[in-house]
């Protein structure tokens, strides 16, 4: 008997298989049936942590047929679904909510909020079952539908409601602290400042969620006409009164599970990320033929390093400069999860060949080097680099913020059009959900980052 086949004959029969050939509602009542049936099935096998290799292997077997099965599901009723989840596209809901929405109206379909908060509860990504695996897969192929994923990207640049309940006092004081993040107006400037001191100014959902908040402050703000990114001092004794630009995400959080498929991998690319490329969505129009948004020029302001989502970042940015020293890199071979939308981005800065160097092969891009040059555009001594924020400010603007923002616009939908972007972030959400959840994911953290010797 093959290996397969042995699968099959040890976990006794699989739930009887689905056809979706009715409307919604008749399919949505066979799905549910399904999914109830997969779970018990695999509550027979015990917890994730406590199976041994056969059950292991049978719980993997039941998880892809009804991977299968809830595909087959999404591809032939995504569109209704999401019809029925906005009102017809009325309603506006981010990521996360959609998809609680959707557990709520299509039981195991995708998980419910406690089932999330119950993983998250263990603190091992390796002791949980990977029902956000779910989350991406039903996110993947709504993005995929050309009409919902398009509205659904223009939801993702909506100001979001923290920003907008602080704006008034944002916008009299110039400063507002955030956590993770402070933002401060100076002059025409409003510069954000990621500190999480505790890990490097490394990101995690609580920092995120915080760098996006300020993101939209500075698109609200009229007074301010550039955005600009820098990192906070440290304590840290190897970085001793020094700033960091960013360490990328919190590895740690990541090997005890508190890094959130919705809030932070997916939020982070359609709000944090795309905000700072394309600015809010202000309008009810998203499909026409321009992007009509709000939006400023962004500068970030590297020291130290820039390390995978820092690096990100800065293939958003309209000018970069960096403290002699720095580096920029994406250790994604050390990770073994897809960089983000540097896979989309960073190609166009450093061409092809480099960007699978940085990305399969830990290639750093140093300030000051060839290489360096094609994301860094000056390097600046640190004692001088608040001078130079400001003359590059300045610079940027120098034409008008007609000019300006026509400019950019007029760039990057030569680059990356909003159609392009979509389809992209369909295949992210599906294979970075798979990703997160692989073996070697976990076998690549506990050899190249020991994250049970490090602080939690």
């Amino acid at each position: 008997m093959n290996s397969a086949a042995s699968l099959v004959a040890e976990s006794a029969e699989l739930p009887q298989a689905c056809t979706f050939d009715a409307d919604l509602a008749s399919d949505a009542h066979k799905a549910e049936d399904y999914f109830a049936e997969t779970a018990s099935r695999l509550r027979e096998l015990g917890s994730p942590a406590e199976r041994g290799d056969a059950a292991r292997g049978r719980a993997q077997w039941l998880k892809a047929q009804a991977q299968a099965v809830r595909e087959a599901f999404l591809r032939r009723h995504i569109a209704a679904i999401y019809d029925l989840l906005t009102d017809g596209m009325t309603k506006e809901q981010r990521v996360p909510e959609l998809l609680y929405a959707a557990a709520e109206r299509f039981p195991g379909l995708v998980p419910a909020r406690a089932t999330i908060d119950a993983e998250r509860a263990l603190r091992r990504q390796s002791a949980k079952e990977g029902h956000e695996i779910d989350q991406g897969l039903f996110i993947a192929h709504l993005l995929a539908e050309p009409r919902c994923g398009l509205h659904l990207v223009h939801v993702m640049l909506r100001p979001k409601r923290e920003a907008l309940e602080r704006l008034d006092a944002f916008v009299r004081s110039g400063v507002v602290d955030l956590g993770r993040v402070r933002l401060e107006r100076r002059g025409r400037v409003g510069q954000v400042e990621l500190t999480n001191p505790d890990f490097l100014n490394a990101e995690d959902d609580a920092a995120a969620a915080a760098l996006e908040t300020a993101v939209d402050l500075v698109l609200l703000d009229d007074q301010i006409e550039v955005g600009v990114l820098r990192g906070g001092l440290l304590q840290h004794p190897k970085y001793q009164g020094r700033r960091v630009f960013n360490a990328g995400i919190n590895l740690t959080h990541v090997y005890y599970g508190q890094i959130s498929f919705a809030e932070f991998i997916l939020d982070r690319e359609l709000g944090l990320l795309n905000k700072l490329y394309r600015g809010h969505w202000r309008t009810d129009t998203y499909n026409g033929e321009f992007e009509d948004l709000h939006e400023k020029p962004w500068l970030a302001a590297v020291e130290s390093f820039a390390i995978g989502g820092g690096c990100q970042l800065l293939c958003c940015m309209d000018r970069v400069i960096a403290e002699p020293g720095s580096y920029f890199n994406l250790p994604a071979s050390k990770e073994g999860f897809i960089p983000g939308s540097a896979n989309l981005r960073l190609p166009r800065l450093v061409g092809i060949q480099k960007a699978r160097h940085g990305i399969f092969f830990e290639q750093k891009f140093e300030a000051g080097t060839p290489d360096g040059s094609l994301i860094c555009d000056e390097v600046v001594a640190r004692d001088e680099m608040d001078e130079a924020i400001q003359r590059n400010a300045k610079q940027m603007v120098a034409a008008g913020m007609t000019s300006t923002v026509s400019n950019r616009r007029a760039l990057r939908v030569g680059q990356e059009p909003l159609d392009v972007y979509r389809r992209y972030m369909a295949t992210y959400s599906r294979q970075q959900a798979f990703c997160i959840y692989d073996q070697a994911l976990i076998s690549n953290l506990e050899r190249s980052w020991k994250p049970e010797q490090r602080r939690f």
